[in-house]
């Protein structure tokens, strides 16, 4: 996931402000990620979350991101889209739903993780935030096609 950051910031870095910020915020999300699933249960029965202010952290990071994607960015693409013809505005009506899927996975782990305590236990923990990283690797390969279609093939 952060090489394709890398490679989103380096291709796409510098062209518009909005989706600047916004892979900056993807940059910082995948940092509390990584630091998030560092810490790994030994015994799921006993163990604690790791970090309650991380996690905390981790999730609100998590819905500004997508909160973003969802009223900043999203809007531009699919203005620009519509300007730009039939086949980029389809391609955008069919990655939409695809990453409205990718939201209500990450808002169920928020809901679940966000407001945890010190004493809660970690059941699933572990194979919540798996769950979560696979959906964010998916939304991010479909938000990069969508930027990639808008700017590979329209600037």
């Amino acid at each position: 996931m952060l090489t394709r950051l890398e490679k989103a910031q380096q291709k796409w870095g510098g062209s518009h402000t909005v989706i600047d910020k916004w892979l900056s915020e993807r940059q910082e999300l995948l940092v509390l990620y990584c630091r998030i699933a560092g810490f790994s249960p030994y015994d799921k029965k006993d163990h604690a979350l790791p970090d309650q202010l991380q996690i905390q952290n981790f999730c609100q990071l998590l819905m500004d991101y997508l909160s973003a994607g969802h009223f900043e960015v999203y809007d531009d693409i699919a203005k620009a889209c519509k300007q730009k013809g039939p086949n980029s505005q389809q391609l955008a009506n069919e990655l939409y739903p695809r990453i409205s899927q990718t939201t209500d996975i990450s808002l169920d782990f928020n809901d679940k993780y966000a407001e945890v305590d010190k004493e809660d236990l970690l059941n699933d923990f572990d194979d919540d935030l798996s769950k979560l990283g696979e959906t964010l690797e998916l939304r991010f390969e479909l938000e990069d096609e969508l930027i990639d279609n808008l700017y590979s093939n329209h600037t």
